[in-house]
C-alpha cells in the first residue's frame, strides 16, 4: 500500500486549486531547476542542483539518467540512495491531484538500484536495496530489497532469493 497523505478539497477538482497547496514561485524554481537538471551532461552538477536547490537527498554516485524528471511541486520528498541508477525519462512523483482530493507522499529508493528507461514512480512508493526496475515499469506499490519487477501494473518478476541463486 501506497504511503501518502489525503486532502479533501471542495467545488473545483485540485489542479484548480494548486497554487493553494504549493507556492507558485517555488513551483516555477523548481521548474527551472529540473529542467537544467534534465539536460545536464555532468552528474556531479546535476546531483549538486537536486540536492541544492531542490533539497532531494541524493546518494554518493547516484546517477540520473538524461530527462529525468522529478517532482516539480515536491521534490524534498524524494530520497535517492547511493551508486543508483535512474533511467532516461523516468518520472519520480511525490504528488497526485485527483478530482476531489490531491495527495501527498515520499518516495524512497534505496542504494544500488537501477530503474530502467521510462519508468513511472508514484508517491508513497519504497523501492529497497539493490532492486532492478524494469523499463516502462508504472511502479504503483512497494519493491522489496534485492528484487526485479517489471510491467503495468508492475509485478514481481524475481525475488531476492531467486536472483541469487541464477
Amino acid at each position: 500500500m501506497r504511503k501518502t497523505n489525503r486532502y479533501p478539497v471542495k467545488n473545483a477538482n485540485s489542479l484548480w486549486q494548486i497554487y493553494k497547496t504549493v507556492s507558485f514561485w517555488k513551483v516555477t524554481k523548481n521548474f527551472i531547476v529540473i529542467q537544467l537538471g534534465r539536460y545536464m551532461p555532468f552528474l556531479g552538477v546535476k546531483n549538486w542542483l537536486y540536492r541544492t536547490f531542490l533539497r532531494m537527498k541524493v546518494g554518493k554516485q547516484t546517477a540520473f539518467a538524461l530527462m529525468v524528471m522529478p517532482d516539480v511541486m515536491f521534490p524534498e520528498k524524494i530520497t535517492v540512495g547511493a551508486n543508483s541508477v535512474i533511467g532516461y525519462n523516468t518520472t519520480i512523483l511525490a504528488h497526485e491531484y485527483l478530482i476531489k482530493e490531491y495527495r501527498i507522499g515520499e518516495v524512497i529508493i534505496g542504494d544500488e538500484v537501477l530503474i530502467g528507461a521510462n519508468a513511472t514512480i508514484l508517491p508513497g512508493i519504497s523501492i529497497g536495496d539493490g532492486a532492478v526496475v524494469s523499463a516502462g515499469t508504472l511502479v504503483n506499490k512497494d519493491v522489496p530489497a534485492g528484487a526485479f519487477v517489471g510491467g503495468n501494473p508492475m509485478q514481481l518478476i524475481y525475488t531476492k532469493e531467486e536472483m541469487d541463486k541464477e
